[in-house]
């Protein structure tokens, strides 16, 4: 039996999905996490605590695994363990990106410097040091512009400035959420594009980039934060546009010397042309993926991922022909979430299949540009991308969301427990 390793942060979103698709299609899996799990002694084969910001330990910690549990794939579910995932898959002499490669694209700055040496259209951008007086800033800056950490996802600390004024502001703002994450990075200013926004998930075969949705962003996003809402597949865009929308990731994917594996890709297109923003090494966020499903038998995005991972076919696969699409459901305010009602109500409204809440009552809840995390999905499918889109709304205009903002933030907020900690409670 093939054995896959899953690299997943305690946080994930993600666990429930790629286990459940493991244990669909026959696979044993070893969940590499970044901290010990509780219960992991009562199964050895199972867990592996890996640093995930010390490669050079996960290896050798991973190949002394490996002697005993040969290990057929490497796979991270989420932003946090792709650049682990290459220094593990090379150690073991599986198929992989290369280290470099996932650096760069992870690396805001590194990645549009690799599209520009390309040719391709970015926006003017300058980087500055997070200690920078942003003051003394104003007079370099066109505005408006987006200023954004170097690393990152979830559009945390993503925010439109539209004067000088508003940029120290702004600026000063993004230094906060460095600090607090713990990350001595630098901060990325750039122009802001107008236009619409998708979103395109792909499968790198060999470079080669095969497109398995591309999700039209219908809601607006011009700031001054970039909170993700509604995706809709297929995109409503030419069929022309879309093609190039595609060929333009295409020659991203190049660029950046990805090779293999799942590709997550957001992009702005406006009359001055098709702009990437992001070019991630790993799958769409949150419980997202539940909007995709393929083949006749409705495999899921993770049963896909997997069987390529480990080398099997997956030619027949095709995203099925109905529209489909979820909506993160937004956090309109930070506090304490009460309750979130009137999810039967939600649920109810033609077309919509799921509505689920997956922050706790009790929870200390952060919007963006702080915050990462969502209030819940909901998920639709019918016949056409209008009619899905209609529907969300609906179901999301029914929900009530009672969050008490009247109460001392927590200096840590509580994290969230994960599928991956309840199912091992």
């Amino acid at each position: 039996m093939q054995r896959l390793l899953l690299l997943m942060t305690t946080t994930t979103y993600k666990a429930e999905a790629y286990l459940d698709a493991a244990q669909r299609l026959g696979v044993s899996t070893t969940v590499g996490t970044d901290r010990p799990q509780a219960l992991a002694a009562l199964d050895p084969q199972g867990n592996l605590d890996l640093p995930f910001d010390f490669p050079e330990v996960a290896v050798h910690r991973l190949c002394d695994f490996a002697a005993r549990h040969p290990i057929d794939a490497v796979l991270a579910a989420d932003d946090e363990g792709v650049v682990l995932a290459a220094h593990l898959a090379r150690a073991l002499g599986l198929a992989h990106n290369t280290v470099s490669a996932v650096e760069t694209a992870r690396n805001k700055l590194e990645m549009r410097r690799a599209l520009q040496s390309a040719g391709l259209p970015i926006p003017r951008f300058a980087c500055f040091p997070a200690d920078a007086d942003p003051g003394s800033l104003t007079s370099e800056i066109e505005f408006p512009c987006v200023v954004k950490p170097l690393t990152g996802s979830g559009s945390r600390g993503v925010i439109r400035a539209d004067a000088p004024a508003s940029f120290v502001a702004v600026f000063e703002r993004v230094r906060a959420i460095l600090a607090h994450s713990g990350r001595d990075a630098g901060i990325l200013v750039e122009e802001y594009l107008p236009g619409v926004e998708l979103a395109l998930e792909g499968l790198l075969q060999d470079g080669r980039l095969r497109t398995l949705a591309l999700f039209d962003k219908p809601d607006p996003l011009e700031g001054p934060f970039f909170e993700e809402t509604i995706y809709v597949t297929p995109s409503r865009l030419s069929p022309e546009l879309q093609a190039a929308i595609a060929d333009s990731v295409q020659r991203a994917v190049v660029a950046l010397g990805l090779r293999t594996g799942p590709l997550h890709a957001e992009v702005r297109v406006n009359d001055r042309g098709i702009f990437l923003l992001e070019a991630a090494p790993r799958s769409i966020g949150g419980l997202c993926s539940r909007a995709l499903r393929f083949g006749r038998g409705g495999s899921s995005l993770e049963e896909l991922l997997l069987l390529h991972a480990l080398g099997r076919d997956t030619g027949g696969l095709e995203r099925e022909a109905a529209a489909s699409g979820v909506m993160m459901i937004p956090i309109p305010r930070a506090g304490i979430l009460r309750e979130a009602g009137g999810t039967e109500a939600a649920r109810a409204v033609p077309s919509i299949e799921e509505v689920r809440i997956t922050a706790a009552r009790g929870q200390w809840l952060v919007p963006p540009p702080e915050g990462t995390r969502y209030l819940g999905f909901i998920f639709a499918r019918a016949p056409t991308p209008d009619a899905v889109e209609s529907a969300l709304r609906q179901s999301h205009g029914r929900l009530r969301i009672d969050i008490d903002p009247d109460v001392t933030p927590p200096e840590a907020s509580p994290r969230p427990v994960s599928t991956l900690e309840r199912s091992a409670r």
